[in-house]
């Protein structure tokens, strides 16, 4: 049996795409839209989701986000970039969190403890055009430490 186990461990680790990277999860699936993700970040993964999945996005639309801190978060930063066909369209810079300004109850977190929020994203609410588009979000922290990160693949049909 050990046999058995160390043959399947080899092949997960040599077959192509074993042991590189993390699995690609699916955030959200359906009303014509797909959002599938990985993490980009070799040490950790996450979970992410969207509740209302829909090609017309919604003001306030609700997501759910956790993972446990490598980094502490005295300030938090976002960077997503927007690519379609292999031009970028859209690249957003948001501080999450700042020291004299929370905005959040996880701000302010340390290394090792557990970040979740579960509640709306505020936006001006628009209409996913049809195809295929490609999302990196970086999350860091004061130091530029990443805390996060996210290959993403919006399929809009």
């Amino acid at each position: 049996m050990e046999g058995l186990r160390a043959t399947l461990l080899i092949w997960a680790l040599l077959r192509p795409g074993g042991g590189q990277g993390w699995p690609t999860h699916t955030a959200c699936r359906d009303g014509g839209l797909e959002v599938l993700y990985q993490s980009c970040d070799p040490l950790q993964d996450f979970g992410f989701s969207i509740d209302q999945c829909s090609k017309h996005v919604k003001k306030n639309l609700s997501i759910r986000f956790g993972i446990i801190l490598r980094e502490d978060i005295q300030e938090l930063f976002v960077d997503v970039a927007l690519v379609t066909k292999g031009s970028a369209i859209f690249n957003f810079s948001y501080p999450v969190c700042e020291r004299d300004q929370p905005k959040f109850s996880f701000c302010g977190r340390r290394k090792g403890e557990k970040f979740y929020y579960a509640g709306p994203v505020n936006n001006i609410g628009f209409d996913i055009p049809e195809g295929e588009y490609q999302v990196l979000v970086e999350m860091y922290n004061e130091n530029r430490s990443p805390v996060g990160c996210a290959n993403a693949t919006v399929i809009c049909c």
